[in-house]
């Protein structure tokens, strides 16, 4: 037999060695967690709840809505584009 005691299993029924300090089974050591999962844990109390999310998402949405209105008004009040629509409202009328 070696005088280093062993860390695999003993057998059951096996007599029992006495225990050292490096006879004893090993501690078990947690890692630390990865650094994304780390990075998502610290962004998830950052946010907090996302209870808002959807309002703000419809705010901005509203926003850009409102922008491309605008522009689209700012179009048509050219007088190029105004005669466009025209002449082709007059096709669509003489056509039927």
């Amino acid at each position: 037999m070696s005088s280093t005691p062993s860390l695999a299993p003993r057998p059951a029924g096996s007599a029992a060695e006495p225990e050292t300090a490096a006879g004893r089974d090993a501690d078990i050591i947690e890692f630390p967690a990865a650094p994304a999962e780390r990075a998502q844990r610290r962004w998830r109390d950052l946010a907090g709840s996302e209870a808002g999310m959807a309002t703000a998402e419809y705010a901005i949405a509203t926003l850009a809505a409102v922008a491309f209105a605008g522009l689209l008004v700012l179009i048509l009040r050219s007088g190029e584009v105004r005669g466009l629509l025209m002449n082709l409202v007059e096709l669509a009328l003489t056509a039927v």
